[in-house]
């Protein structure tokens, strides 16, 4: 017995020092921080009245000029992590010296939770082989091809825009409608499906989509475990997909891809080039193919990447020109003047002349970045001028993009909503890396152009055909964010009054 409490007492002690050691890592560097609180680092209030990235934000404006190096120490819970306060190394981070900052630390398992091993996640040089396969399916080409798709849901959009705005009368709550429409066009284009989650909100493909963002597997303690080690998890067989949705995702794409080789179906689509890439693999090419399970991670994370994030900056868009009535009517007027240049109709080309809807939707991501932060894990050491401000391997690194986008220096006046910071004078003066919604270098968002079609389509068809207000009770002023989501959203949605717009 008195050896067991020696043994007890022993561990004890090596567990206090060692969790003494970790939270005391920056102050043993002399490396400006907040005190942490054991055991939540500088977290205490997350997804409680805080959001992460609010968090990064404020530790940004706090420290930013006031320190003799280019970056701050935080601890999110046990991780110990640098926040980026200078401009400049947040170019090194991302583009100078991509090479020891080219992975995001994000848990996957290949094996056992298959969705997980997607181009978002993965690391090293699998991510590079991956994204080069991939590159080639979202150029301007590919877009264009998949354009009149994404057309076709946008006429259903404004279609259940009218019915609802007509039923309700007096206000609408928009992004439910708005995610319903991407979830549509992502649908159509990633899993050619006619999912018709427009006419059906109760449709399945929207409500696991939902899920597959909302739903936890083990819980959010455990997902804390996950995000702070996430090679651990994996090595311990843990999976992060919710069955159901891992289940529904799974079956859908082996149905398509089965139906589709089957029947020699053609769709000029995002999953026809997975297929291809697939009976390549297939076929003895596993230089350029890709496998089952690496084909349904990639359209799973298109699906998911480009649902939310799109959905969510229309409706901040709707929101903000809502706010602002003689910009929304600068905007209508150059959508209503490019639809009449092309006789009433919106295609590829004429979409690439609607500029100033393009600087509103760029002001829109500056104001409200969806993803608010950029993580990186420095893959090797890395060596600053100053020798104090080393970052070792391991150590997660944060660009608080929602930060620098609000940073007085590159926005003046952030607060305000003018899309004519987007001018390319007034762009040409900013130094790299101040606008970050797509992330920069060469892990930025694959999708972009995509995601900016669908959103550019989306937000012209509605502006042609309504108006948007602030109703005076339904909508909250100043807007209100979750803080239980990863990405920036609105708490409880937003309400407008929605009325069509009178055509002469």
């Amino acid at each position: 017995m008195a050896v067991l409490i020696v043994l007890l007492v022993g561990v004890f002690t090596f567990a206090v020092w060692f969790v003494h050691q970790h939270f005391n890592y920056w102050k043993r560097r002399d490396i400006p921080h907040d005190a942490p609180k054991i055991p939540y680092g500088n977290t205490s209030e997350l997804m409680k009245t805080m959001h992460l990235s609010d968090y990064f934000k404020q530790t940004y404006f706090k420290y930013k000029n006031k320190t003799d190096g280019p970056f701050v120490g935080f601890y999110l819970y046990f991780k110990k992590m640098a926040i980026v306060t200078d401009i400049d190394f947040a170019k090194t981070v991302l583009i100078r010296e991509f090479d020891k900052f080219h992975d995001r630390g994000i848990f996957h398992n290949e094996r056992d939770d298959p969705l997980t091993a997607n181009l978002v996640n993965i690391e090293g040089q699998k991510w590079k082989n991956l994204r080069q396969k991939l590159t080639p399916t979202f150029t301007s080409g590919k877009m264009k091809t998949m354009f009149p798709t994404i057309l076709d849901v946008g006429d259903d959009l404004i279609r259940v825009f009218g019915q609802k705005a007509t039923e309700s009368k007096d206000y609408l709550e928009i992004t439910d409608l708005l995610a319903r429409f991407t979830a549509d066009v992502i649908g159509t284009c990633a899993f050619g499906l006619d999912c018709h989650s427009l006419s059906d909100p109760k449709a399945e493909f929207v409500q696991m989509g939902t899920s597959a963002i909302t739903d936890r597997r083990y819980g959010k303690s455990m997902d804390l475990f996950l995000f702070g080690a996430p090679k651990l998890a994996a090595k311990l067989r843990m999976k992060q997909s919710v069955q159901k949705v891992e289940d529904f995702y799974i079956n859908i794409i082996k149905d398509t891809v089965d139906y589709r080789v089957k029947n020699k179906v053609k769709r000029n689509d995002f999953m026809d080039m997975l297929i291809d890439m697939k009976l390549k693999y297939d076929n003895g090419d596993k230089l350029n193919g890709l496998t089952f399970n690496e084909i349904a991670a990639q359209a799973f994370i298109f699906f998911l990447a480009g649902f939310e994030t799109s959905s969510t900056t229309m409706g901040f868009a709707l929101y903000e020109l809502a706010s602002n009535q003689e910009i929304q009517d600068k905007l209508r007027a150059e959508v209503d003047r490019v639809l009449e240049k092309h006789n009433g109709k919106l295609d590829y080309d004429s979409m690439r002349e609607m500029t100033y809807l393009e600087k509103v939707i760029d002001e829109t991501m500056r104001k409200r970045p969806v993803v608010g932060h950029l993580i990186r894990v420095a893959t090797q050491r890395y060596e600053h001028t100053n020798p104090k401000y080393y970052i070792e391997k391991g150590t997660g690194v944060i660009v608080p993009s929602w930060a620098i986008h609000h940073d007085p220096e590159f926005y003046p006046e952030p607060e305000k909503f003018i899309p004519e910071r987007f001018d390319e004078d007034q762009v040409q003066q900013r130094p790299a890396c101040t606008f970050l919604p797509f992330g920069d270098g060469p892990r930025n968002c694959i999708g972009l152009r995509f995601g900016r079609m669908q959103v550019v389509v989306g937000m012209a068809l509605l502006i042609h055909n309504f108006k948007f207000e602030l109703h005076p009770t339904k909508t909250v002023v100043p807007l209100e964010y979750r803080t239980d989501d990863i990405l920036l959203s609105s708490k409880g949605g937003i309400h407008l009054k929605v009325s069509r717009v009178a055509k002469s």
